[in-house]
């Protein structure tokens, strides 16, 4: 069984790697960073999971490609990508450009990925395709002005996906997350994984917001 995190870093994706190793899993880590990737999956070795590293920009559409095609067919994607804009804006100062910059990673990066993954799924006619986000992919954030635009639509091709491949074995789960990704929180990297490995292990839903969403929505409102 092999699992492939697109966007792995030391935070959510190595927690992920790390628990879906423990089941036994080779791990192939993808994000830019070719020496921190590799530093990773040392790491990861030390601790008895099988780890690649395979060096890739999210945004580039053959990047991404060849680095999927070297690892070869996957059992579960993991896609970390909704976070990499290089900068946020606020709503009211939202340009094209710093929406297409969230939007590159956020989605473009996705729906690459998916379309590198997915036909071996359906083929095999099993697999799993999960997706991390922020709560701004749910409620509105004017703060986040771009990233909520970008995180909004990924959430709705995640959805849309899950609607599709109903019935055809490949499992699409999506993990918001509306805490601080910090030891203790609701949305600690460990907490985060375990969520991942439930939509992949149960498979009876698709989406689980980590964190409260009445407290974000409050908060909001007091602003």
């Amino acid at each position: 069984m092999r699992i492939a995190i697109i966007g792995a870093g030391p935070g959510i994706g190595l927690a992920v790697a790390r628990r879906f190793g423990k089941e036994g899993f080779e791990v192939s880590l993808v994000a830019r960073d070719q020496d921190r990737l590799t530093a990773l999956a040392e790491r990861l070795t030390a601790e008895g999971v099988r780890a690649g590293a395979h060096a890739a920009d999210l945004t580039d559409e053959t990047s991404l490609t060849r680095a999927l095609d070297r690892i070869g067919p996957v059992d579960v994607l993991v896609y970390n990508g909704a976070g990499t804009a290089r900068a946020r804006t606020a709503a009211l100062d939202v340009t094209r450009q710093s929406a297409q910059d969230a939007f590159d990673g956020a989605v473009l990066g996705a729906i690459t990925a998916v379309g590198a993954v997915l036909p071996a799924m359906l083929e095999r006619g099993s697999g799993a395709l999960l997706f991390t986000s922020g709560i701004s992919a749910v409620h509105p954030l004017p703060f986040l002005g771009n990233i909520g635009i970008a995180a909004a639509g990924l959430r709705n091709y995640v959805l849309s996906l899950a609607e599709v491949l109903a019935g055809r074995g490949v499992h699409v789960g999506h993990v918001p997350i509306s805490a601080a990704v910090l030891p203790g929180s609701p949305a600690s990297p460990e907490a985060v994984a375990e969520t991942h490995w439930s939509l992949y292990a149960g498979r009876d839903r698709t989406e689980v917001i980590l964190g409260d969403l009445a407290t974000v929505q409050a908060a909001i409102g007091a602003l």
